[in-house]
């Protein structure tokens, strides 16, 4: 179980993350949506421990640590390979810091999505080091796999595949945190999701709670955050308005 506990977090004088608590359980793909600025990047970094922060945050009761941060990975379009190096280069790298390193799973993945193993990463295109990136993060071995606006540069067709190989090779202890906009994508491909605005958790609901209820992912979210669809319409109004 990864625990966090009133966490908050402040640049300068914004509240990035206003207490914060939540509980994420091991064997479910989690989504984590929220408007820009809402703090799905900054969470994931307190998590990891990139950030300072106040709170708590444990796995399985634990603090984060050296001991056990091998036990969390972490997939952002910010990029933590290594551009002069290869995959190969990787992979070798990785089995020898990370026992727990799926080299099986490594080898499919790079062949199912056609990418080169003895080029290095800087020669890749924006949208191959997004999935690159991916595929380290699931073959790493961790329990907890955090994503970052994963599949960025990658088109709708590369996407789908990617969420169906997610569910078909997933073990059952690992649990992936998904934080994306594209939200009606995803929506078959997750069990609960998570909706953060302003620093602040409004809401964590289950799929099969939604689908019970006879609501749409999207029709929830937007009920949640009380999305006034009449806004479009009332903008381009007042523009019609002034230019007369």
């Amino acid at each position: 179980m990864l625990r966090i506990e009133n966490v908050k977090k402040i640049y300068g004088a914004k509240h990035a993350l206003k207490g914060v608590n939540l509980e994420i359980p091991q064997g479910e793909i989690i989504g984590l949506f929220g408007e820009n600025g809402a703090g799905k990047t900054t969470l994931m970094k307190c998590i990891l421990d990139f950030i300072p922060y106040q709170g708590k945050i444990t796995l399985d009761g634990e603090p984060i640590t050296r001991k056990n941060i091998a036990r969390i990975s972490f997939a952002t379009t910010e990029h933590s390979f290594i551009p002069n190096l290869t995959p190969k280069q990787h992979a070798e790298f990785y089995k020898e810091h990370f026992p727990k390193f799926l080299d099986k799973r490594f080898q499919i993945l790079m062949e199912f999505f056609d990418l080169p193993m003895n080029r290095p990463l800087r020669s890749f295109s924006t949208g191959q080091k997004n999935q690159f990136e991916v595929i380290l993060a699931i073959c790493q071995g961790a329990d907890y796999i955090l994503m970052d606006e994963p599949f960025a540069g990658n088109d709708v067709f590369n996407r789908e595949d990617f969420y169906k190989v997610l569910l078909g090779i997933l073990e059952p202890h690992e649990t992936v945190l998904l934080s994306t906009h594209l939200i009606e994508e995803v929506s078959e491909f997750i069990g609960s999701a998570i909706l953060i605005r302003k620093g602040e958790i409004v809401s964590q609901v289950s799929m099969m709670d939604l689908e019970e209820q006879g609501e749409t992912l999207m029709g929830f979210i937007k009920k949640t955050y009380q999305y006034k669809a009449d806004r479009v319409g009332n903008a381009i109004s007042k523009l019609e308005w002034e230019e007369e």
